[in-house]
């Protein structure tokens, strides 16, 4: 059977009601470089309605949705000084319909989308606008593919400079509260953006070394799902208790247990592109909204996280038990406040960029660590909301971020598609050579 998907219709959905129009400032996170990109993630529904109901219902509720999210239908510009800005015009968002000529258990509901005879890009809104032209680009694309069954996929790409992981969520929680019918949302949006005032120099003077693309190397990183069971996480757990006398998080047994196995595949072998250094960096984004005085209110949508960056000898990374790496991690978070609060009075006064000119170019970026194969970027998804989401026929049965970059080491720390019990781990983390070796490592000998 040949599987295809066939985009019926295209358009811009605009708020059902008169919106403000006006311009909004950004965060000083918010304008960082490096959130200059889209994030892309497919939904999948195991049911719905057939003929297109679920696109209907979806595309009022959106309608509907941009009315108090307004911003989300404006387009991003810059200012005579150069400072990003959200212009809320109320243009819309790209809104797609589609249809696959099969069921979803035919593709087994892209438990491995990598691996699918659907290609996921052909689940992803088609590309409305030349990606040179980015800030006339909508800030949120949506597609909504019909399958045979009765299930659906949203396939979403949104702005990563507008919302982070919580805010999408959030805003597509929202949607799924108007497509069943609710009079009011649950959560109303707040802007709130003041929170961090950067100067307005802070882009332009940024060291140009940050904003350039990092050189292409000759390895390709390879994507690879694990499934870790809550028994294993739980067993690791209770040895951490039992050895130091304090709990862990789940996020930090997986993540604990990921660092040390992927450093330890990359020793076995190495080729001349990565081979690296004697030292590895494990980078994790941690939510920040509670760390600011007062915090941040409910309803926030922007972006407000920090990249937590822990350096360490690669031999004693690989060498490590589990707790000992759970500790590194602790401890690096124990520092999260007094880093946060350093990085964002330092933006403030413009110091990263060394406006008041004497920045120590030595200082590293915190947003922009080095983009090599000795740094593994690791981000949790199982708290952001993406799993709640109900359009009416239920929450989704699987979430399947796709891979941002095929150069950056990364994985996502989710759920196992349902109804199974468990944590998912996705990567793009090593090359082939270390592929089979991580993966023997991770799932054979996690507790040794």
């Amino acid at each position: 059977m040949d599987f295809s998907v066939v985009r019926s219709s295209h358009s811009l959905v605009k708020p059902c009601e008169k919106t403000p129009t006006t311009t909004l400032e950004l965060s000083g996170m918010d304008k960082v470089a490096v959130l200059r990109c889209n994030a892309r993630t497919l939904h999948v529904y195991k049911q719905g309605l057939s003929h297109g109901a679920a696109s209907v219902a979806i595309r009022e509720a959106l309608s509907r949705a941009l009315v108090a999210y307004y911003p989300l239908a404006g387009r991003l510009k810059e200012s005579c000084q150069g400072e990003l800005q959200v212009e809320c015009s109320g243009e819309g968002v790209w809104f797609v319909e589609a249809s696959a000529n099969c069921t979803l258990g035919a593709v087994d509901y892209l438990d491995d989308a990598y691996a699918s005879p659907i290609s996921y890009l052909d689940l992803l809104p088609n590309q409305l606008i030349p990606p040179e032209e980015a800030n006339d680009q909508p800030l949120i694309q949506m597609q909504v593919t019909g399958f045979a069954c009765g299930g659906f996929v949203i396939g979403m790409i949104f702005s990563h400079t507008i919302c982070d992981g919580l805010g999408s969520a959030q805003f597509l929680n929202a949607v799924g509260e108007f497509a069943r019918g609710l009079d009011k949302l649950s959560v109303i949006p707040v802007w709130c953006r003041d929170f961090f005032i950067s100067s307005q120099y802070s882009q332009p003077n940024h060291p140009i070394t940050h904003l350039l693309p990092p050189p292409i190397p000759n390895y390709r990183l390879e994507q690879a799902n694990v499934d870790i069971s809550m028994d294993q996480i739980d067993k690791l757990k209770h040895e951490f208790q039992h050895s130091t006398g304090r709990r862990c998080s789940t996020f930090e047994i997986v993540a604990a247990a990921f660092w040390r196995c992927r450093t330890r595949a990359i020793l076995t072998t190495s080729s001349a592109d990565t081979a690296g250094g004697q030292l590895v960096k494990f980078v994790f984004f941690a939510n920040c909204r509670q760390l600011l005085n007062p915090p941040l209110p409910k309803g926030f949508y922007g972006n407000c996280f920090f990249p937590v960056t822990i350096t360490a000898p690669k031999e004693s990374v690989a060498t490590a038990s589990v707790v000992e790496v759970v500790k590194l991690i602790q401890e690096a978070k124990a520092e999260l406040p007094k880093e946060f609060d350093k990085y964002r009075n330092s933006r403030i006064k413009g110091d990263l960029e060394g406006q008041l000119g004497d920045h120590d170019h030595d200082q590293e970026d915190p947003f922009f660590p080095p983009m090599s194969y000795d740094t593994l970027f690791v981000s949790e998804w199982g708290r952001l909301g993406f799993n709640d989401v109900d359009f009416g026929w239920g929450p989704p049965v699987n979430i399947v971020p796709i891979q941002g970059s095929p150069i950056i080491p990364a994985a996502i720390v989710g759920w196992q598609p349902a109804p199974n019990k468990g944590i998912r781990l996705m990567t793009w983390c090593v090359e082939e050579a270390h592929r089979q070796p991580f993966l023997a490592l991770i799932t054979q000998r996690l507790f040794l």
